[in-house]
Formats: structure tokens, sequence, C-alpha cells
């Protein structure tokens, strides 16, 4: 019978007896056990090239049953020594019945594990079990608020743990209908944090981290969280969360436009039709807690199809219920909740053009005017001209994702900057990411996720960056400024050009690119007429 590389390493650990053994052949080289001690128990992770690393670590107990719906709670103690060799379950997040297709791009979505509701796990990097304070990098994964997990090859957190002396997290949570649907108004007060119960379990993990990492060689007092898209929207969210002021110290939003999230009477709709879908009325809010998790998804899906559910502002994602979030992150100003925290923020050139299918790379200037009066109304065809003279011998496809990319993304993230910065209690720092991938002949030019493998540098890695051989060179920058915010709260490194704190006069901006340059407001005129087409005072 062939056994699997966890019942090897299990039944290898128990002959050499744990931490000071090394083994061969289990990752292709040297390794060799290693322990830590955590409030909950004794881990078993390994030493792979110097970087210790845990995988799979539990933060909180399953998430089904009576806990379905419900607030985090810890894990049940253990005894003897936990392995933690292999990452844990991914949060349900796939349609039952229905083929599972990841895109060759994907990076949330990539390296997903079997899902289950025993999901609150976490994985840890770290150079050394010293004692020492090193600073700790948490890491909120992509995927909106529907999908995703903490164990894409992407994200791995070894080079960046070597790079930077720093201790990396990675973790899983409850998503889309199991971490979002608010049942307040139709379950009354038990179910009051139903609507947010996906962002305490980070603020579980968060709180999992203060009480833990020392013993990993983390200092719980210089902790960042970052995060991609919808990654980037729960650290948005996070700084306005009172349950996780003072878990964090500094805070990178990367393509997280987070500026108003969903409301009450949007969240209640959603899950009132969850609840039809599902044959059950008011009375019967408890009965969630106990019919099978793939009912529960498959009826999700189902309401999302219907009610053509845009789960950033209408539900199946945080709900701002008074409670667990008192205001949106960004509306209408930058909620104060954790003022004192230094924030990096920034978005890509050409955000969509990783989701955009074939059609879109070749249309006509009459078809792209359409498509653009369509977003943006009446204000279409003065934004096409101002990013036309912006961008002269663009094609009409170039100026399609220019745009869109701007309203998703670019125009929502200089907002939030601006409005950040207006508090004037902490510096804020504004990225622009303008490297090229060379897959697909460019056409993808500056897409979603592209500055992900440099942050970790893994660039050699994601399929984006891996055929570029100048790649290595951006990621030693991007990765080390990102490091040095970690650390100080402040990504001026001496390889890159002085990049001042963001203000609203000069709007400071750095432009990542082969060649890094600090612009002032380096695209005024395009900024200008999205904020005016989308009423971003």
């Amino acid at each position: 019978m062939r056994r699997s590389r966890r019942e090897f390493i299990t039944q290898a650990s128990v002959i050499v007896a744990g931490s000071g053994v090394f083994l061969r052949g289990a990752w292709g080289a040297q390794t060799r056990f290693v322990v830590a001690d955590t409030a909950f128990g004794r881990i078993r992770g390994v030493d792979a090239g110097g970087i210790k690393t845990f995988k799979g670590i539990p933060y909180g107990a399953s998430t089904a049953g009576t806990n379905r719906f419900m607030p985090p709670v810890s894990p049940s103690k253990w005894a003897g020594v936990k392995d933690a060799l292999e990452f844990g379950p991914s949060a349900p997040q796939h349609e039952p019945g229905v083929p599972v297709v990841t895109s060759d791009l994907a990076v949330a979505g990539a390296g997903l594990t079997a899902e289950s509701e025993d999901c609150l796990v976490l994985n840890v990097w770290t150079p050394a079990l010293d004692g020492r304070k090193r600073p700790v990098m948490l890491w909120c994964h992509g995927g909106g608020f529907s999908s995703g997990s903490g164990s894409s090859p992407i994200t791995d957190g070894t080079n960046l743990a070597r790079r930077g002396d720093v201790v990396v997290v990675t973790i899983n949570h409850r998503i889309n209908v199991l971490g979002f649907t608010y049942l307040a108004e139709l379950g009354g007060a038990d179910f009051a944090q139903s609507g947010d119960v996906g962002m305490l379990d980070i603020v579980h993990a968060l709180k999992w981290v203060r009480e833990n990492i020392a013993q990993f060689g983390g200092d719980p007092n210089m902790v960042t969280i970052f995060g991609q898209s919808g990654g980037g929207r729960k650290v948005a969210t996070l700084l306005a969360m009172p349950s996780a002021r003072g878990l964090f110290h500094r805070a990178i939003i990367e393509s997280g436009p987070a500026i108003r999230l969903v409301e009450i009477a949007d969240a209640t709709r959603a899950a009132d039709a969850l609840l039809s879908k599902l044959g059950l009325n008011k009375s019967q809010v408890r009965d969630l807690q106990t019919l099978p998790v793939d009912k529960i998804m498959s009826a999700y899906f189902a309401v999302v199809r219907s009610m053509k559910v845009d789960q950033m502002t209408m539900g199946f994602s945080p709900t701002v219920d008074g409670r667990v979030l008192p205001t949106h992150p960004f509306h209408p100003t930058a909620s104060a909740v954790s003022a004192s925290v230094p924030v990096m923020v920034g978005s890509t050139r050409t955000e969509l053009t990783s989701r955009g299918d074939a059609a879109l790379f070749s249309l006509t200037e009459e078809g792209m005017r359409g498509r653009i009066r369509t977003l943006l109304g009446g204000s279409a065809d003065h934004v096409i001209e101002v990013y036309r003279k912006a961008n002269p011998g663009a094609t009409a496809s170039d100026i399609y994702f220019l745009i869109v990319s701007d309203h998703a993304y670019g125009a929502p993230i200089m907002k939030i900057a601006e409005r950040r910065a207006a508090l004037g209690t902490s510096p804020v720092y504004l990225y622009y990411f303008c490297w090229e991938s060379p897959i697909e002949g460019g056409r993808l030019k500056s897409p979603h996720t592209i500055e992900i493998p440099f942050a970790f540098d893994t660039v050699k890695v994601a399929r984006l960056t891996a055929s570029s051989p100048g790649a290595p060179a951006l990621a030693d920058k991007v990765s080390d400024a990102w490091i040095a915010f970690a650390r100080t709260g402040d990504p001026n490194i001496s390889k890159l050009p002085r990049w001042p704190a963001f203000d609203p006069k000069n709007r400071p901006t750095m432009v990542f690119n082969n060649e890094s340059k600090v612009e002032n407001d380096p695209i005024r005129e395009e900024r200008l007429a999205m904020f005016s087409a989308m009423n971003l005072a």
C-alpha cells in the first residue's frame, strides 16, 4: 500500500524521536524536525534549509454545528506533540457537484487543500526558535470574501522569512456564506455577530499571534497585517474593527479598495433569500446549524446567481452592523479606530486584464465606448477623452482596461490614501505597480496579483513572473521595502528612491517598475476625471 507523506513523516518521527534527527527524501532536501510550544500544546514542524516551518496549526475550534455562524472559540488543548507538517483544511468555498476549475494565474485559489468547517488553522515560517523579537507579517489571503486560502505556493513564507529575518504567518478563516451571513435581524441576539464571523476569525488569529508568536521568535508588539484583493479588503476592514485594535501595528492594503462594506438592509435581504432557498422561515434560523454544509453551500451559490449579488456591497461579506463594525472603513472618512497604525496602500496599472475574456483584447472604438458608457453613464465620453490624451497610441482595448481598472481599484485606492492621511495621526505610503508581465505576448501588462510574488520573493514560482529574467531584481527591492515597513513603519530602503509619506497636496507615489521612481500624482488628470465620474469627493 502506498503511504502518504504525512504517514511517512509521522512514522519516521516516532522512530527518530523528534527534533534533532535529520531526514532526507521527504522534501527532497535535508530536513529535520523542530518542536515549538503553544498555549494549547506542543507542535512538530520541520527545519528545511534553515527556515522552521509549521503548517496547519489550530487557532480555533471547528466552526461546524453549534459553532456555525458564531464567533470563533479557541481549540481544546492537546497532550503530546501534534504534527504541524502539512497545510490544514481550506474553508468551504466550492459549489457541491460542480467541477472545480482554477486559473493558472490564480494566487489565493492555488494550492487549495480539502475543504472543512474545521478550517481555523494558520502556518508559520520563522528563521529561528530563539526567543528573539522579529517583525511578524500576517498575510490575509485574497479571493474576495468568498474563496482562497493561506496555502498558495506564491505566498509561501520561506523566502520572505529568510530574506528579512521576519516571522511570516498565513491563515485560513471562514468565508462566503459561512463567514458573512448577517442573521441578527432574522435570528435575534444569538446571531448578533454572524455577519462578521469571518473577520472575527482573523481577529482570533491575531490574538493567537499575540499569545504565542514569541515562542516562534516573533515580536507580538511588531505585527504587520498585509493582504491583496480580498485580503487587502480584510486589512482595510480590520482597521475599522475595535476588537482588532492593538493586535497589529502596521497595515499594507494591496489592491483592496474597501471604502464601503455591506449595510444591514442588503445583508438581511441576502440572508432572507438564503433561508427561502433552504425552505426555512425566521423561526427556523437555528436549523442552519444542523443542515449539511453542502446544502447550505448549494443554496448560497443559487442565491448569488438569482439575486446577482455583489458580494462586496450587497451580502455575504462583512456587514457594518454597528457592533463588530461600527462604520465603513473609509466612508465618508477613514475610520479612526486604529488611527496610529502606519499604512501602505497601492494598486496595479491594469488590474482587470487578468479577468478579461479574449474579446476584450480586440475591442473596436465603438465597442469600447459602449462598454464604458454602460459603466460610467454620462461621464463616459469625458473620461475616455482624458485617458486618450494621457495615453497616446493606446488601442481601444488599452483604454478600456485602464479605465475599468482605475474604476474598480486605482481610484478607490487613491481615495483611501487621501482619507487615511487626513486623519493626520500616522504616515501613509502610496504605490502604483506598473511592471509588465511578459506572458501571453505581454497583453496582460500589470494585472491583478502581479505584485504578490515580488513582495514574497517568489517570482520564480508565479506564472506571471517566472519567465522574466528581470523580475528577481525588482523583487529584491519590493520585498525589502515591505520588510522595512514591517520593521519600522517606513518602507524606505537604499535600493529605491526616497519615498515620502503621502500628503494631499503633492500626492507622492512610488511607481514600481524595472526603474522605480517617485512621482507626484502620476495619473493626475485620469484621477480627477475618475473621482468626478465616481462621485469620490
